[in-house]
């Protein structure tokens, strides 16, 4: 592999909700703004689709409303990029994609990461010469922002794809590219960040433990895969969420200062390319003062469940579709309300119930499954058996050990491919294999698979608040599988669940 293709990933969008948060306590006077206002790049809104998700409605007059910020972070090489991603100038993907909803009480806020690889219906999307595209099925989430081929991208299509998948209306869309990422971490002196093991690949070289990065080393950090955990950008995603609540902690730590602030507030807007309804300076600062009182301790970061699909990723269901729902309607991640709730659907009882997965049908429930211990682990297959009874399969029977397995694997029929979801979404990260003729589903249990009991739990915050994994407690009851197991709190030693997969 060439050197230009190595260096073709990743800017990593940490930086600019943590941009956004900055401007939120600049009060300079107006020569600031306007030097600010310069800075910033606005897309078209021509081309958001004119079909979108309901705008929230308050749960009474004047009351706050969630808000949807969708961020993005672009690895094109144009306008000088190339310098710190290597390769040619050119337009990119959008290989990082953070969802943050913030909660009608502005106080809590869920940041959910979708990986790059999941296989998406991108919807119709609009061309630099105005003509639209056709809607395509099956393809990577983040090819849609290079719909069009331009330097600078195609947000308004990324947008789109994302309401359509969600049924969320994305009120604020942001995007920061690779020079972006490098200035904003030098304008605080570096970022604390925790490196899982010693990195030597493809020119980037990182050592073991916690290490303080900027410039280029920040870029690489949030770029890099190979050499890390099991090369997947699973685990990459998790070093992100880790970055970001690092350099929010950093700003936070640092003080407000206009002399400390303004060096960040300046590269923050230089690497910007926002919506219309963030095009100033003011526009920002007003957003970010709406969003102030959020605390480090009430983020929650989430992966869209999600399911290796040969080389590509696909969403979990029905716990990809409960998440979405769970967030339209202004709940936490426990299936809770907030204070001034308003949602996009009519708002829930303060005692409505958690959200549970969807009943298995007859059919489902009917196919024969066979599982397989592919570790040698004792017990393991009996372990993964039992998941799958109390899930409702009822032909569960016990294969012959196969060991050696890297990874836990579910190859089945096409004819049963409903009934193959079903159980997949039983083992987060396996890869799922289709087998024509086989007439069943079978699963082998690789190393990447822990049963229950052994499984740290996610819990619950405060009540009302979403849950802060790695911490001692119970799991909260009605949360689905492929939530909590992707669920990572902002304050969560910086150190934890970063090597996916090893």
């Amino acid at each position: 592999m060439g050197s230009s293709t190595r260096r073709r990933r990743y800017l990593r969008t940490a930086i600019g909700l943590a941009a956004v948060l900055v401007l939120s306590v600049v009060g300079a006077g107006a020569w600031f703004y306007h030097r600010l206002d310069n800075n910033i790049t606005t897309f078209d809104a021509g081309g958001v689709a004119t079909e979108r998700p309901p705008a929230p409605v308050p749960a009474s007059p004047g009351a706050q409303v969630p808000v949807n910020i969708l961020l993005l972070g672009s690895d094109t090489r144009d306008d000088g990029n190339n310098a710190l991603g290597g390769g040619d100038e050119g337009p990119g993907n959008s290989d990082t994609a953070i969802l943050v909803h913030v909660y009608a009480d502005h106080k809590h806020a869920v940041g959910v990461s979708i990986p790059r690889d999941t296989l998406v219906t991108i919807p119709s999307c609009k061309l630099p010469d105005g003509t639209w595209t056709r809607p395509r099925t099956d393809q990577m989430f983040n090819s849609a922002f290079s719909v069009g081929g331009s330097p600078k991208g195609n947000p308004a299509c990324t947008q789109n794809t994302v309401e359509a998948i969600t049924g969320l209306r994305i009120d604020h869309t942001v995007v920061v590219d690779f020079k972006g990422a490098a200035a904003m971490a030098d304008a605080i002196g570096g970022v604390d960040a925790c490196v899982p093991n010693d990195v030597n690949e493809y020119g980037i070289h990182l050592k073991k433990g916690m290490q303080k990065l900027s410039g280029q080393s920040a870029v690489d950090y949030l770029r890099i895969r190979h050499g890390i955990g099991d090369n997947s950008d699973i685990g990459r995603m998790k070093r992100q969420q880790a970055f970001l609540s690092s350099m929010i902690k950093k700003v936070q730590s640092q003080g407000f200062s206009l002399p400390t602030l303004l060096p960040l507030a300046d590269a923050a807007t230089r690497s910007l390319t926002v919506d219309e309804g963030l095009g100033t300076a003011m526009k920002l600062v007003d957003f970010a003062r709406s969003v102030q009182d959020i605390k480090l301790s009430d983020v929650t970061f989430v992966t869209a469940p999600w399911r290796f699909a040969g080389e590509r990723v696909r969403l979990v269901q029905p716990d990809a579709d409960t998440l979405w729902k769970l967030l339209r309607e202004d709940r936490t991640l426990d299936g809770k309300g907030t204070t001034g709730t308003g949602a996009a659907t009519a708002s829930p009882s303060p005692t409505a119930t958690p959200v549970t997965e969807a009943p298995l049908t007859p059919e489902q429930a009917a196919v024969p499954i066979t599982v397989v211990n592919g570790v040698g682990t004792s017990g393991l297959a009996g372990s993964g058996a039992e998941a799958l009874k109390a899930r409702g399969f009822q032909n569960v029977v016990l294969g012959a050990n196969s060991p050696g397995r890297q990874h836990t694997e579910v190859a089945y029929d096409p004819a049963l491919k409903a009934a193959a979801d079903q159980v997949a979404a039983l083992f987060p990260g396996a890869r799922t294999v289709e087998e024509p003729g086989s007439g069943a589903v079978t699963v082998t249990l690789g190393p990447d698979y822990q049963p229950a009991d052994t499984q740290p739990s996610p819990v619950t915050g405060p009540s009302g608040t979403p849950g802060t994994p790695g911490t001692p407690g119970t799991q909260p009851s009605g949360i689905p599988t492929g939530i909590a197991e992707n669920t990572r709190g902002a304050d969560t030693d910086p150190c934890a669940d970063l090597t996916f997969g090893s």
